[in-house]
């Protein structure tokens, strides 16, 4: 396992604290907490996580000691939105340096590659690919 910012580690902790069979319960509920997106973002471009089977939209706002990551998945696609729950939950508020430093296998360390399927732990892998890239973005932007 690599080294995660404590928010991340936290998740991991909870994933590895039950049961594998329950792991993707878990995942669930985690779907079931992804946040509405603020309502400044009603009319925001939001950009397609390609390697998601189901629709998945993410976009960033980054700041010199901030990121706050936001994500819209549909209810019928509870593992997409799950993995977008993970992220948003284990991202915001972590430093931009933070968040270039996660993994890109990070995804794997949940320990739900019994559970899930290569593909969709591969689009969770393209929403933290497309989160780092727009965060990258971000900063040589300014």
């Amino acid at each position: 396992m690599s080294t995660l910012p404590e928010s991340l580690q936290t998740i991991c902790d909870e994933f590895h604290a039950v049961p594998e069979r329950d792991r993707l319960l878990l995942l669930l509920e985690f779907a079931d907490g992804l946040p509405e997106v603020p309502e400044r973002y009603a009319d925001a471009e939001f950009e397609r996580v390609e390697e998601c089977q189901s629709p998945v939209f993410i976009t960033t706002e980054v700041s010199e000691d901030r990121v706050e990551l936001f994500a819209k998945a549909p209810a019928e696609a509870p593992t997409t939105r799950g993995f977008a729950a993970v992220l948003v939950e284990g991202i915001n508020g972590l430093t931009p340096a933070e968040v270039l430093e996660i993994s890109h296998d990070f995804p794997f360390e949940l320990g739900i590659t019994k559970q899930v399927s290569p593909l969709r732990l591969n689009g969770m892998t393209g929403m933290l690919a497309r989160v780092k890239r727009q965060v990258r973005e971000a900063l040589e932007a300014n």
